[in-house]
């Protein structure tokens, strides 16, 4: 059995699966061929030190499944090897939003019957996400990373360095320092100048256009640098909200909300104050999604294609032709501006 290959006491993945799992890649490997005899379950119990019932659980599955074959008095023999196992695909995001779910559900679709998608939350936490990599890379073919770490991204990417290079696509984020890796990106910066600049015409009917953009959660600086680069390009009045109070929405400006927290603050507020998005303020929100189309009669988002980054990341699980993608960004109209 490979060596290399140890049982994680500490994982949720069931411990006779992971014997499964050891014997599956010593088959495929060619470490065990067609008509040997593997292991005994006690020399097996011995060198990986878990129980003897553990072991034959996944001796009798594999037998169940035609990989092993059993002879009365001398043990499991490798039955096939031409074993047809599911692509096994770890997606592991810095928290869960609908944002993820859309790129969660695009990918597990894409991907189909020919993989199992598993999700990891690390909340941005360093220590968190060099624990799911340490305790999961030998269990999966594939790691979808979306790289965010606070102000720590130096280690981030020491840990997705530990992870074999053919295993891993990054989603989301494009980090110079691995910029040798493959990814499906956003442009953050440049982004938001395209996509509001499609909608100037609507936005220059207002006496001024505010970003709210909250300092304490983590969203990309390169938005708002963005955001100040389109409007002096355009010469609009502009300012940044880090805090959205009801005294900074002002009749006839329009605004640009990153977080769902104040678009729904600020639709509150508006509802106080019996005011209209599209008609007494403007009104754009970051990331599109089905409720957004139905709120307000429908509210203008600029958002990158989420259902797109899902699909590139798995056609490059599919296909092998593993290359960096940017993901498209857009405009979308709806009432609210």
């Amino acid at each position: 059995m490979n060596h290399d290959l140890r049982i994680d006491h500490h994982s949720e993945i069931p411990k006779y699966r992971q014997v499964v799992d050891l014997l599956v890649s010593d088959i495929e490997a060619g470490i065990f061929k067609v008509g040997q005899r593997i292991p005994s379950i006690n020399e097996t119990s011995g060198e990986l030190l878990i129980s003897r019932d553990t072991v034959e659980k996944a001796y009798v599955y594999l037998r169940k499944k035609g990989i092993l074959v059993s002879v009365r008095g001398k043990g499991y023999y490798v039955g096939q090897v031409n074993i047809h196992k599911k692509i096994k695909v770890a997606l592991v995001l810095n928290k869960l939003s609908n944002y993820k779910r859309s790129i969660y559900y695009s990918l597990s679709e894409t991907l189909g019957s020919k993989a199992s998608v598993d999700v990891f939350i690390y909340n941005y936490s360093i220590g968190h996400f060099d624990e799911i990599v340490s305790n999961q890379m030998i269990h999966y073919d594939y790691f979808v990373i979306l790289p965010y770490f606070k102000d720590d991204d130096a280690t981030g990417i020491n840990i997705i360095r530990k992870i074999p290079k053919k295993k891993v696509l990054l989603i989301d984020r494009n980090l110079e320092l691995l910029k040798d890796y493959p990814v499906v990106y956003q442009e953050y910066e440049k982004d938001i100048q395209t996509a509001l600049e499609t909608g100037i015409s609507l936005i220059r009917n207002y006496k001024k256009i505010n970003l709210v953009f909250p300092l304490n959660q983590y969203y990309s600086r390169n938005i708002a640098r963005g955001f100040q680069i389109f409007c002096q390009v355009n010469q609009l009045p502009f300012s940044i909200i880090d805090q959205l109070q009801e005294s900074d929405v002002n009749k006839d400006e329009a605004f640009v909300l990153i977080s769902d927290d104040d678009l729904y603050r600020f639709i509150k507020i508006c509802r106080i104050k019996n005011w209209k998005p599209g008609k007494d303020v403007g009104l754009v929100a970051y990331n599109d999604n089905p409720v957004k189309e139905l709120l307000e009669d429908g509210i203008t988002t600029i958002s990158t294609n989420h259902d797109a980054i899902g699909w590139f990341a798995a056609q490059m699980i599919l296909t092998g032709d593993f290359k960096r993608i940017k993901s498209p960004f857009e405009f979308i109209q709806r009432n609210s501006l």
